[in-house]
């Protein structure tokens, strides 16, 4: 593996169906947003929806 670099990140693998990745990335090129703050957001807005019950 590459010499990591990243001092406020970690690195995480996942897996998505191909349809969802294709939207991903549609996504991200359409708006300019790296894939990476898209999951990132997506993450916590999801956390904090499921802790509000």
């Amino acid at each position: 593996m590459a010499n990591d670099t990243l001092k406020n990140k970690v690195r995480f693998s996942s897996t998505l169906p191909p349809e969802v990745d294709k939207m991903l990335k549609d996504y991200s090129k359409q708006t300019m947003i790296p894939i990476s703050k898209i999951v990132e957001v997506a993450i916590v807005e999801y956390i904090s929806r499921k802790g509000e019950k």
